[in-house]
């Protein structure tokens, strides 16, 4: 029992080590590209916000789960 908790252990720090890297300095540009950023373009999300929301006939919640009544 022992020797399953301490590999399951292992296994477990070992998947969560592998997602750590350092990103040296002459990388960050990489990482500021264009498509690596969340929204790449901001003016086609707000125009589907908006015509979502003219649909739904509510406004807000893109965030969070629930209906247009308000209520989660």
């Amino acid at each position: 029992m022992r020797k399953m908790i301490a590999a399951a252990g292992v296994f477990v720090l070992s998947v969560g080590l592998m997602g750590c890297s350092t990103v040296q300095p002459w990388q960050k540009g990489n990482l500021a590209k264009p498509e690596m950023a969340f929204d790449p373009d901001p003016l086609q999300t707000r125009f589907a916000e908006h015509t979502y929301f003219s649909k739904e006939g509510a406004s807000g919640g893109m965030s969070v789960g629930g209906g247009g009544c308000g209520c989660n």
